[in-house]
């Protein structure tokens, strides 16, 4: 008897051929790019370092393109992206020590927001791994440590013949669900050496499904089945898991309200009769979804940001849905599920029947009533005006990176994404930064509409070298800067908690002048013409940015209250 997995395809003769006879002058860098290629990868970020060029003299060997950003962190920045708009793991090559520590901002982010990054690093020499101190440029005592509480998975090569398989590992770990960030880690001897291994032609490592278990699903259908006042929170999982249209067909099977999370922007249309949009720092908002006698959340952990600061507070059964077993119930008891958000919802359209409620929509547009009545009291025009002005200069299918700065926390609550998986910020981790080099990375995605990178002062000091990344590669990346003197979240923060600010003002250059340094267009602009400068600079090819002088504040928040 036969099974499948008996079948052992057999080398045609031009492959034995060539596995007995490898070209000469590979090394073991050539393993890592030839694994990368066929497990089908395009493209490679990163830096070179001492201890990783064997890596990077390979490249030239290969068919990778690579993008080298000015520091690891925002390489990192840019791999991330690139993985959240292709869905694909999106190799990130560094080097060993002061290069890979540098990086760890950008994968705590990445992991935060279940971003497919794969790291590969390179070590020092294998004479003194163990922990000793011998004193190598680089040397850390344990270099994996550093990475174990950051990314998804670790995996250790030590010879040649372990790189094939520790990288398809790896690539399958990060694409699994919930994606994430990997860490692959290579000697610089076992990287220079030559090799007479035979060339990777091509390397099986297929995620592996997330389904739900029957039982739960079941349960779970009867439950909005039956609700009166079923409500759904839609987070991240639901855009990285590609489930927008299943999210849709449920929620208006069950005519049930949906509230995207800030990492879950775009996961339901804005202007659905259905949609709460994403108000979850309002307590309006908070007090509806308090009130459902079932809420079903989706690929959200009801962290800090999604339950308004902790303040929410369900009164009815939750159903939630999560692939990463750590948040199933992490901060509310329910009905957990353990799953792909895509495999979840099929699997409740499958046996969830029409509900009717002809209520929902009034009281939908009653919730978004009250919060605009708030937001409109509080003679907030000039932030609501440039956030309008953002919204009419970018293109529908265009993506949007947002750093940790005032406008990208309305933009988190006000902004309309229009489509899936076109807004990131980095609200996952929270770092300074993140918002132009991972626009990099999403032009390097998708090169056929521009992008937009959206920034304040203080998080654009972090990134500025990346203008010469954005500049030799040619990017269609657009810079808005929103120059306010300082750090202003923490200006207004410190203001209201003290009375008054410490070490929030920054010196800092005149950012056209230093735009055009680099030979990147730069452009002044005002609230009245920010628009027509934006909608200008994004049609326009290649690198460019637009600063905004302007002093925004924030809307009040509610879970003081």
């Amino acid at each position: 008897m036969t099974h499948d997995h008996d079948l052992v395809l057999r080398p045609t003769a031009a492959q034995t051929e060539a596995a007995l006879n490898p070209p000469p002058g590979r090394n073991g860098g050539d393993l890592v790019v030839e694994t990368l290629t066929g497990l089908g990868a395009t493209t490679v970020f990163g830096l070179p370092g001492q201890h990783a060029l064997g890596m990077f003299d390979a490249l030239r060997r290969s068919d990778l393109a690579y993008i080298g950003l000015r520091v690891e962190n925002n390489a990192g920045f840019a791999a991330d992206a690139y993985g959240r708009i292709t869905g694909e793991a999106a190799p990130l090559l560094l080097s060993t020590g002061p290069g890979a520590l540098t990086s760890l901002a950008a994968l705590q982010e990445a992991a935060a927001a279940s971003a497919p990054v794969l790291a590969i690093s390179s070590q020092i020499p294998s004479a003194g791994l163990g922990g000793g101190r011998h004193g190598y440029l680089h040397e850390l005592p344990d270099q994996q440590a550093s990475f174990r509480g950051v990314v998804k998975s670790v995996h250790t090569v030590r010879t040649q013949s372990q790189i094939p398989s520790a990288i398809a590992e790896a690539w399958e770990s990060a694409l699994t669900a919930p994606h994430g960030p990997v860490w692959v880690e290579i000697p610089q001897d076992v990287l220079l050496a030559e090799t007479s291994l035979p060339v990777v032609t091509a390397a099986d490592a297929a995620p592996h499904d997330l389904p739900p278990r029957p039982e739960l699903t079941a349960v779970a259908a009867h439950l909005l089945s039956n609700a009166a006042r079923p409500a759904i929170i839609a987070g991240g999982g639901v855009v990285r898991a590609d489930a927008s249209g299943k999210l849709r067909q449920l929620a208006e099977r069950l005519n049930a309200p949906v509230v995207t999370t800030f990492g879950g922007k775009g996961a339901f249309p804005w202007n659905h009769p259905l949609s709460l949009q994403s108000w979850l720092e309002d307590r309006h908002t908070t007090d509806f979804l308090e009130d459902a006698d079932v809420l079903l959340v989706v690929g959200s952990g009801l962290g800090e940001l999604s339950s308004n600061y902790y303040t929410f507070k369900p009164r009815g059964r939750v159903v939630q849905i999560e692939a990463d077993l750590g948040k199933l119930e992490s901060n509310h008891p329910a009905l957990g599920i353990h799953a792909d958000a895509r495999l979840a919802l099929s699997a409740l359209l499958e046996t969830v029947p029409e509900r009717e409620d002809e209520t929902a929509p009034d009281r939908v547009r009653a919730v978004l009533d009250l919060v605009r009545e708030r937001i409109e009291s509080q003679e907030l025009t000039l932030e609501q005006r440039v956030l309008s002005a953002v919204r009419e200069a970018l293109p529908d299918r265009s993506a949007s990176f947002w750093d940790m700065t005032i406008l990208a926390y309305w933009a988190w609550s006000a902004f309309d994404p229009r489509r899936p998986n076109t807004m990131h910020s980095a609200q996952g981790a929270g770092g300074l930064g993140y918002a132009f080099p991972a626009a990099i990375g999403g032009a390097v995605a998708d090169p056929t509409h521009p992008v937009l990178a959206v920034s304040g002062d203080g998080g654009a000091l972090y990134s500025i070298a990346e203008l010469a990344t954005a500049r030799q590669h040619n990017l269609d990346v657009t810079w808005l800067i929103v120059d306010d003197g300082g750090y202003g979240i923490l200006r207004e923060y410190m203001t209201d908690a003290f009375g008054r600010s410490t070490a929030t003002e920054l010196s800092r250059p005149d950012y056209v002048a230093l735009a055009e340094s680099f030979g990147v267009p730069g452009v002044r602009t005002t609230p009245d013409t920010l628009a027509d400068d934006l909608a200008k600079s994004l049609a326009t090819p290649g690198p460019s940015v637009v600063v905004l002088p302007a002093l925004l504040r924030m809307f009040a928040p509610t879970h003081l209250d």
